[in-house]
């Protein structure tokens, strides 16, 4: 799939894949901000894209700034959607207790290109039968921690 790209600001890095398996391609930062102990802060790429129609892009966190530093993709995963044009920016959050600093050129999170169904919503008066039925929230398996 070919994706045109548009780069808004002469710091902006190109996105790349770094190994041939990789299902994820890194989008970096093209600014220098601290993001304060639990705290949040949004991070601009200098990037704009054109997408295929019934793709998204979807933004995932890294896992390298996961592990290391507690650093994530607040929204995670982020959708960009196929007919959106506008500057690509990532919602960073850090849940450690040091501030974070952000580099300009820093690999801050990971774009994922994804099909898309579109759902037909069809109005009905009951719903058919399973076995979960109305259970909800921890009743579909054995917790460990009882």
């Amino acid at each position: 799939m070919d994706i045109k790209i548009k780069v808004l600001h002469p710091d902006a890095i190109i996105p790349a894949y770094q190994t041939s398996g990789a299902a994820g391609f890194d989008l970096c930062a093209i600014e220098n901000i601290i993001i304060p102990a639990h705290k949040s802060a949004l991070i601009k790429t200098g990037l704009s894209m054109e997408l295929e129609s019934g793709y998204e892009l979807q933004i995932r966190p890294r896992s390298g700034l996961a592990l290391k530093h507690q650093i994530t993709v607040l929204n995670s995963p982020g959708t960009i959607d196929w007919d959106y044009r506008g500057e690509i920016m990532i919602i960073l959050i850090n849940h450690s207790d040091k501030d974070f600093e952000v580099k300009k050129g820093d690999r801050i999170a990971q774009g994922i290109v994804a099909k898309v169904e579109i759902a037909n919503f069809q109005l009905v008066e009951a719903l058919n039968d399973s076995k979960r039925g109305e259970k909800g929230f921890g009743s579909s398996g054995v917790s460990t921690k009882e």
